[in-house]
């Protein structure tokens, strides 16, 4: 059995895949550019596979959170991918309606925001991740609520976008303290303290 002491930490791994996923598609939230292969095709390969990768080698190291997160995010990409191509291609599958969306997205917010709650024992940049991920998952739902393609939804959407690259941006700074870090030994880029000890 491989001793724990010397295994790497995926963790990088699934937090850039996250987080440069999430800066992309929050940059067509907020009106940037149209949503198109660029964005599908990150959400499959490093939103999707990436950071299944980083789950399953967070299972080999014994971390339930990191196994959870990270597959359970890398199979949302997986599906909401499969959202949004499944319908041109085999025409009997139904693009989902703006209130199935808004569903989908609710409980992608509330599983995150459950999950919120084990960071408070990790340290705060990873809290800042989850919090800020929990309020996006929400503005999308609630944007889809209101009607995608009112003014109001739209106006929502557009704010979810700005919010959804800090999300991305803050994953992408976690993610690179982890490797600087631990690169130098030292402290180089801060990630705070837990909350809770």
């Amino acid at each position: 059995m491989a001793d724990n002491n010397i295994l790497a930490n995926p963790a990088p791994l699934g937090l850039m895949g996250f987080g440069m996923t999430t800066v992309l598609l929050n940059i067509h939230n907020a009106g940037f550019f149209a949503l198109g292969t660029m964005i599908l095709a990150m959400g499959l390969c490093y939103g999707g596979f990436a950071q299944i990768i980083a789950g399953i080698l967070e299972f080999k190291k014994g971390n339930s959170f990191g196994v959870t997160a990270f597959t359970s995010y890398g199979l949302f990409w997986l599906s909401f991918v499969f959202l949004l191509i499944l319908p041109s291609m085999f025409p009997t599958f139904q693009k989902p309606s703006d209130t199935a969306l808004g569903a989908y997205l609710f409980f992608w917010g509330l599983f995150t925001g459950l999950m919120f709650i084990s960071t408070l024992k990790k340290p705060k940049a990873l809290q800042f991740v989850f919090l800020s991920l929990t309020i996006l998952f929400w503005l999308l739902a609630l944007s889809n609520f209101v009607g995608s393609l009112t003014e109001t939804g739209q106006l929502i959407g557009k704010i979810a976008g700005y919010e959804g690259i800090i999300c991305g941006l803050s994953a992408i700074y976690l993610a690179m303290a982890e490797v600087i870090n631990e690169t130098y030994g030292k402290t180089i880029l801060p990630i705070g303290e837990p909350t809770v000890k």
